[in-house]
């Protein structure tokens, strides 16, 4: 898996905005002006950080040793995860369900909002 086949993912998703909020090396994808994903486009092997469920993380970090705590991000909450040695299916499982806990954390006010803007 390489990087181009995570990001043509990513931007199939309603609303995905790619940013370099943090240096010109981080890349940052956010929904709803919400990061959901982050990956260091100049780190090898590839890896992408990624939100998920506190108790769903420790079971994906004890199953897989490629997937830990993420770089200067709550590691209760987001995870590293280096794709070399995962199924697609996996990573891309991963993402979706970073990007679906983000949705779900708005507010009805920002969900509205965010759909009237993709509606339009």
């Amino acid at each position: 898996m390489d990087i181009t086949e995570i990001l043509t993912y990513c931007q199939l998703k309603k609303g995905v905005e790619e940013t370099f909020p943090f240096n010109s090396e981080t890349l940052v994808l956010k929904v709803a002006g919400k990061m959901f994903a982050l990956i260091p486009l100049e780190k090898q092997p590839l890896s992408i950080s990624l939100k998920a469920d506190p108790e769903w993380s420790a079971e994906l970090r004890e199953k897989h040793p490629q997937i830990t705590g993420a770089y200067h991000m709550n590691k209760t909450h987001w995870n590293s995860v280096v794709c070399d040695g995962l199924k697609k299916d996996l990573i891309f499982e991963l993402i979706d369900h970073s990007y679906d806990l983000i949705l779900n954390s708005l507010t009805k006010k920002m969900r509205e909002a965010f759909i009237n803007k993709q509606s339009n």
